[in-house]
């Protein structure tokens, strides 16, 4: 599904189930991104999950990708050398870097309108924004890109990858996280806040401090959203995830993992396998049947 690609880092787009630390529980393990896909449609995670289907590179993830590396890599320098010239002379050793990793990504970068110069130069642009909302020369993060997990009581893990953490001197915790894209419309800005929701219920349920802001910046549009968290919030959200981990354990045993037709379809990468658009879906990895829907 390109549109979530495009909003998160490759890392997290391709990330796939680990061992499970509760022996109790199948082996696999919740992510926000995997939450989103399986509420969104129960086959798109199957595709993503059980099937391990590839799906074809995005430059627009993969510009994500960079800045998200340039940005990191930024809080390495010293406070004064955090400029805007420091982190465009960055851009294209991140791609490079990154082009060594993924080089399926060489033959739509030469299809691309511009080619790579155009990718560095609109990926620069995104650098700018980010310097217009925030001086880096002003801050020290606590961590960066840095895993979190927990297993919650149900015995549900959870895990996911934090772009950057800030801690005051009084000890208050603000999760931070970049988007390259652009600010969602209020209708949407509770969708967009479920992966911080899910950070801040992780370090809650981690180290008992629960953080004061959570803060997402679109650098597309230069915006910021904020959001506070509460208690009441946070456990409503852990239900939600037992819920859901209860689902997908349920799918697991039966193989019944239904396609849930939405707008999101238009981005899926696997139209050609989904029901919806006239495919079949392959055999089940343990050699099960998809049972059938009406």
């Amino acid at each position: 599904m390109t549109e979530l690609a495009d909003r998160e880092s490759i890392t997290e787009v391709i990330e796939l189930p680990t061992e499970a630390l509760d022996a109790t529980r199948p082996e696999w393990s919740l992510s926000p991104s995997r939450a989103l896909d399986f509420k969104n449609c129960a086959l798109l995670y199957r595709f993503r999950v059980i099937d391990r289907l590839p799906e074809p590179p995005s430059l627009d993830a993969a510009r994500g990708t960079v800045v998200h590396g340039v940005l990191e890599r930024l809080f390495d320098l010293p406070a004064a050398d955090r400029t805007i010239a420091a982190a465009c002379d960055d851009v294209e050793p991140g791609w490079q870097s990154l082009l060594d990793e993924t080089p399926e990504l060489a033959d739509l970068i030469q299809t691309a309108p511009g080619g790579l110069a155009q990718l560095v130069a609109s990926t620069r642009e995104l650098l700018d924004s980010y310097f217009s909302l925030e001086d880096p020369q002003r801050l020290e993060p606590a961590e960066r890109e840095v895993l979190v997990e927990t297993t919650l009581p149900s015995g549900v893990h959870l895990k996911g990858f934090v772009d950057r953490l800030d801690r005051s001197t009084a000890g208050d915790v603000r999760v931070v996280d970049y988007k390259t894209g652009k600010s969602p419309s209020e209708l949407f800005e509770g969708k967009a806040l479920f992966q911080l929701r899910f950070y801040a219920l992780v370090l809650w349920r981690t180290t008992g401090v629960m953080p004061r802001l959570l803060r997402l910046y679109y650098l597309a549009d230069r915006e910021v959203l904020d959001y506070s968290p509460d208690a009441a919030d946070l456990e409503s959200l852990e239900r939600q995830l037992d819920a859901i981990a209860t689902a997908i354990t349920k799918a697991r045993e039966t193989g019944d993992w239904r396609h849930k037709p939405s707008k999101l379809c238009n981005w899926c990468s696997f139209q050609s396998l989904c029901p919806e658009f006239g495919g079949t879906p392959p055999e089940l990895p343990d050699g099960r049947t998809e049972p059938s829907v009406g």
